[in-house]
């Protein structure tokens, strides 16, 4: 008679639950998003991976982190395809959820009642710090809610936000190293303070 661990239970049965990752820039959210759906995928679940068609810095049809991991995406333009391509899928991963529509709030909800685990990566305040798109309302109604942290790179404390580096204003603005930078609530007034004076 097999034995199974409460993880390989919780892997194989199953439940509808909301899980979101979310943090700021350079912070391992994809990353977590990726292992989370391999893991699920090695539970010979039935996955499938959505992303914001607009976001194609790595590639267009794939979910990169900025470790270069990948996995294969269905890229679409709103949150109600989601439903579309989600008939029989035992898992949903979502990233970048920050540029969805707020309707991703109800497709969530609807997924995870129908026994669908839904695990959603993305930022959780833009570059002014304001909580950004759906994920404050996904992080009300999840299960399971993991803050992920990057490294400050002024002071090497846990981050706190993205410091864009890049002169806009734009609330969208894909970017990497070169846009963004992850830092501590501390060195992020400073560098607010050191802009003002320019």
């Amino acid at each position: 008679m097999a034995i199974f661990s409460e993880d390989n239970i919780q892997e194989t049965r199953r439940r509808g639950r909301i899980e979101v990752i979310c943090g700021s820039m350079f912070s391992g959210k994809t990353e977590e998003l990726i292992r989370r759906l391999k893991r699920a995928n090695f539970a010979k679940q039935k996955v499938e991976i959505f992303k914001p068609a607009l976001d194609t810095r790595y590639s267009d049809e794939e979910v990169v982190s900025h470790d270069h991991n990948a996995i294969q995406s269905t890229p679409v333009d709103s949150s109600a395809s989601i439903l579309l391509f989600s008939s029989n899928i035992d898992v949903v991963g979502i990233d970048e959820a920050q540029f969805f529509d707020d309707g991703l709030v109800d497709i969530c909800n609807q997924l995870a009642d129908n026994g669908v685990r839904v695990i959603i990566a993305g930022l959780d305040m833009d570059f002014k710090r304001i909580p950004f798109g759906p994920i404050p309302a996904l992080c009300a109604i999840a299960d399971e809610v993991t803050k992920v942290h990057a490294i400050c790179v002024k002071c090497g404390n846990l981050a706190y936000a993205s410091h864009r580096i890049t002169k806009s204003e734009k609330r969208v603005l894909l970017g990497e190293k070169d846009t963004y930078e992850p830092l501590c609530r501390r060195c992020f007034m400073k560098s607010l303070e050191e802009e003002e004076k320019i």
